[in-house]
């Protein structure tokens, strides 16, 4: 086995490769140009940020297993051509949590405590001593905006500063929450008004991007401070600016920024805010770590292992894919919708086969609706591969069961999401000769509906009227319905689906909900 290394990477990971009896061929600072010439013949190449792995370098390397990239982003890596070629991926994230949990703690303290400003004071031959009076953290209340493993992380080294924990994550579960000393919360702008200290911890994704603005920013104590190791655009600096400049923010600690290398942007101009060039991963643990991890997976895809972090398809048997191979895209679909019908944070999923695929191996449909379930609020790029690996770790049990008998179609398959105020279940189908599933009950009504990218689901009292109003906001707001399904069950209470060609504001979706007089509403995006 020959592992091309092309570009600075750990002695500590090379040693591991060297011991499994890997041939490690180190080559650093190797051009573009070079990587082509050389990279066929080799089955595994490791890289850090410095290398791209372009198509055609994927194309030249005709014995590619395994591109592992040390580190977490693999935005250097055409993960799309290595899928088709059947080229794992993979990536090394655990390895920088402890460094970026530990600059977020540093980031709190110097931004509390005046560190920079007062070193630079000092170097410009001054004694200000009174100057930089700073604030504690006992006592003070720390609201943590994401408790995954780098959010937990500070959860447990805040609570040894003694301070009082809040959090908001939308896809942790009480029990986790209650481990880390944190109490849940759902409503961000009261959350804002609570804390005395704000960290984020959230990937960056349409929902988190300009998360805290004008509107958030009002809603915080005076004197504020807030942290950002995660993701530069969660805080809109722009606004930010203008409360720090009105002494509403007593100060910040920004480690990460929207478009990187940053030499200026709003903030700089402000002696309260603590600023470092992503420095979040930048530790020799961390290396070493990144190193000797990916090091590690690089090995066991090598050997035909499972690899933990693998980020693009896994590969499924031909007799499998036969049978419920048709089913997966619509499984990783409805674990999406259901994640987002969840009354609370999902505990345990349940995928039952019916009719003619029951008799099937259906392990590869759980993990598709694993996939679909925790692909929302990940700090990961999440695929089949992963998926069971984050669900773990979420603490998302898994069980299956099957049926042969099937009443109304040929073969279906029901996927549960169990929470602990409720379970919501979708059950979906596949006509034969059909290459796209359908949803045929949802939320226990029986429909025949297939999911597009935003679906509106209405559930009201039926009488005349409702479709009228609907159809009016949706007209006035420009949105156009591409599909329609009224269900009913045995009572007067209807549930329409739809889909719709664009996202709704939260703005229109309150208007539309008042317009359908509905009690119970979801807004879906996939």
């Amino acid at each position: 086995m020959k592992v091309l290394i092309p570009e600075k990477f750990g002695t500590e990971g090379i040693e591991v490769l060297e011991d499994a009896g890997v041939q490690a061929d180190y080559l650093p600072d190797t051009t573009p140009e070079e990587l082509l010439d050389i990279i066929d013949g080799y089955e595994g190449l490791i890289v850090r940020s410095a290398t791209t792995v372009t198509r055609e370098v994927i194309e030249r390397g005709s014995k590619l297993k395994i591109i592992g990239r040390a580190g977490v982003g693999v935005d250097n890596i055409d993960s799309e051509a290595a899928t088709e070629r059947g080229i794992i991926v993979c990536n090394a994230p655990t390895s920088n949590v402890v460094s970026a949990a530990e600059q977020t703690m540093c980031l709190m303290l110097a931004a509390a405590r005046n560190t920079a400003r007062a070193d630079a004071s000092m170097r410009a031959g001054k004694w200000d001593r009174s100057k930089f009076s700073g604030h504690e953290l006992q006592h003070k209340t720390l609201a943590i905006f994401g408790l995954g493993r780098v959010g937990g992380l500070v959860a447990e080294r805040a609570a040894a500063f003694d301070m009082e924990l809040i959090g908001y994550d939308p896809y942790c579960t009480p029990e986790r929450a209650a481990h880390l000393g944190v109490t849940l919360m759902t409503d961000i702008n009261e959350i804002c008004a609570q804390a005395d200290f704000i960290t984020v911890h959230l990937p960056k994704t349409k929902e988190t991007t300009g998360m805290f603005s004008t509107e958030q920013y009002e809603c915080m104590k005076d004197g504020v401070y807030l942290i950002n190791v995660a993701r530069g655009g969660i805080y809109d600096l722009d606004a930010m600016a203008v409360y720090l400049e009105n002494g509403k923010i007593g100060g910040a600690g920004i480690d990460v920024w929207e478009n990187e290398p940053v030499t200026d942007s709003p903030v700089h101009k402000f002696e309260n805010v603590v600023m470092t060039p992503h420095l979040g991963a930048s530790t020799k643990e961390a290396q070493v770590r990144a190193a000797t991890q990916i090091a590690e997976y690089v090995i066991a895809g090598l050997e035909g292992k499972t690899v933990m972090t693998a980020l693009n398809t896994a590969p499924v048997s031909q007799d499998v894919l036969n049978k419920v191979g048709p089913y997966m895209p619509i499984a990783q679909r409805t674990g999406v919708i259901l994640a987002q019908l969840a009354p609370a944070a999902i505990e345990s999923v349940k995928v039952e086969a019916f009719g003619n695929i029951a008799d099937t191996d259906i392990s590869t449909l759980a993990t598709s609706l694993l996939a679909g379930v925790v692909s929302l609020g990940s700090d990961v790029e999440v695929n089949v591969i992963n998926a069971g690996h984050i669900a773990e770790q979420r603490g998302i049990t898994v069980e299956t069961g099957s049926d042969p008998m099937c009443e109304s179609y040929a073969s279906s398959v029901r996927f549960t999401a169990c929470t602990a105020e409720g379970d919501v279940d979708v059950e979906c189908t596949l006509a034969p000769g059909e290459e796209v599933g359908r949803v045929v009950q949802i939320l226990g009504y029986r429909t025949d509906f297939i999911p597009s990218d935003n679906i509106i689901i209405l559930r009201y009292v039926d009488g005349p009227g409702h479709m009228g109003r609907i159809g009016t906001v949706l007209g006035d707001a420009g949105i156009d319905v591409t599909t329609m399904q009224i269900a009913k069950n045995d009572t007067d209470v209807a549930e329409i689906l739809m889909n719709v060609d664009q996202p709704l504001s939260s703005d229109l979706q309150h208007k539309l909900v008042e317009a359908a007089g509905a009690d119970s509403s979801w807004f879906i995006e996939l």
